[in-house]
Order: structure tokens, then sequence, then C-alpha cells
């Protein structure tokens, strides 16, 4: 097969990274969860790309998994949220788009600043496939924090479980039940997720300003004094 298993395998994970960085770049809601959406395609792609190069069945079942979960139930639940809550607008962050493009490249430099230099011996297949999960995981971890709606939050922990499959589907051996369980653990976050941003909806609805923007907390903990958008 020569160099083909590696320029395929790289080829999906950069797609992955690349939809990290466009879920950063993304404001409105609809584009995130299409972004996310993708995301799982390409995750679900890969895993079963490595499962053919790694001659291990058990990574088929985690693939079709993953796109089950990741690339139709999951996006399809945030839509049914965003639809029932009427998000159809641009949501803010606590930084502006191009300083958390920045930081995110940084990100990506530590990550392989860490992992290229601590896995020297490893082929480097794996070695690079680990340097992008960790890169992806570190993303998804930027996006909890910079983004200040409940949903933005939520496809930041999932597109940071994705990194974590990334890294689990490239390591030989790993037994099948650890990655369905990180699969099943993802869900049952997302539907916890879900359920409190639900509930946050509920309690804190005010008329026409009813959001799940978390920054409206702010004036419930003496932060800053809350300001309704102007009409």
């Amino acid at each position: 097969m020569g160099q083909l298993p590696y320029d395929v395998a790289h080829l999906l994970g950069g797609g992955v990274l690349l939809l990290s960085f466009v879920l950063l770049y993304q404001r409105r809601v609809g584009a995130v969860i299409s972004a996310l959406a993708v995301q799982g395609t390409l995750l679900a792609l890969l895993v079963a790309w490595q499962g053919w190069v790694l001659d291990a069945a058990g990574l088929y079942i985690t693939a079709l998994a993953a796109f089950l979960a990741k690339a139709v139930a999951i996006p399809l639940g945030l839509r049914w949220l965003a639809r029932r809550f009427g998000l159809h607008r641009a949501v803010e962050t606590a930084i502006g788009i191009g300083p958390g493009l920045i930081a995110g490249v940084g990100l990506v430099a530590l990550a392989i600043l860490v992992v290229l230099p601590a896995t020297t011996g490893s082929p480097s297949l794996a070695r690079e496939g680990l340097a992008i999960a960790l890169s992806v995981v570190l993303l998804g971890v930027l996006m909890m924090i910079t983004r200040q709606h409940a949903i933005g939050q939520v496809v930041g922990l999932l597109s940071l479980e994705n990194g974590l499959v990334l890294a689990a589907a490239g390591v030989r051996g790993l037994p099948l039940v650890v990655e369905l369980a990180t699969a099943a653990l993802v869900l049952v976050l997302a539907g916890v997720a879900g359920f409190f941003a639900w509930r946050l909806r509920e309690d804190f609805a005010e008329g026409d300003f009813a959001t799940l923007d978390l920054g409206l907390l702010h004036r419930h903990r003496g932060e800053a004094p809350f300001v309704e958008d102007a009409p």
C-alpha cells in the first residue's frame, strides 16, 4: 500500500482539525451545528480507515456508532433545541474571532511540541495522529471557555470528545468496550447538558429577551448589570 494509508489518515485527520477551527470561527448556531455534523462524519470515516489499516474489525463498529451519534443524532437534537428556543442569531464570544483563532493556532503548536518529542520511536502515523487528536481536544476546551452560549459550550464539549475518540482509534489493541463506553458517555453528557439548558431557559426566561446566553447569569452574581438589547 506504500504511502496511501498515511496520506488518507492525514487527510481525514486534517479535516477533523480544520473543522475545529471552523467551530471556533462560526458564530451562528445553525452553522456551528452543521460544522459539528461534518466533523462527526469525518471522524467516523477516519475511525473506519484506521480499522482497515490496523486490521481491527471492532473499529468498524465504533465508526458506525460515531457516525450515528455524532453526525446524525446529536446534531438533530441540537437543531431541535435551537428551534425550540428560537436560536438563530449570532452568539457572543468571550474574546473576538481573530484572537480566538490565534489562540487556537498556538494550542496546535503546543500539542505538536508536546506529543512528537514524547512519542519518539513510535510509528509516524501514530505520532502525528496523536498530535492531531490532542489539538482537537485543546481546541474543544478553548471553544468551551470562549463561548458564552450554552449550545456553543455543548458543541465545544462534543468536539473535545471527538479528539478523545480520534486518539483512541489510533492506539492499536485498545479494547472496543473502552471506545463504546466513551461514545455512550458523550451521549449522556449531551443529554444532561441539553436538559439543563432547557431548565435554564425556563427558569430565567424573561419575555422577548429569553435566551441561552450564559452572560445573563452575570447579573445574578453581581458581576455586571443587565442591559437590554436595542430593538
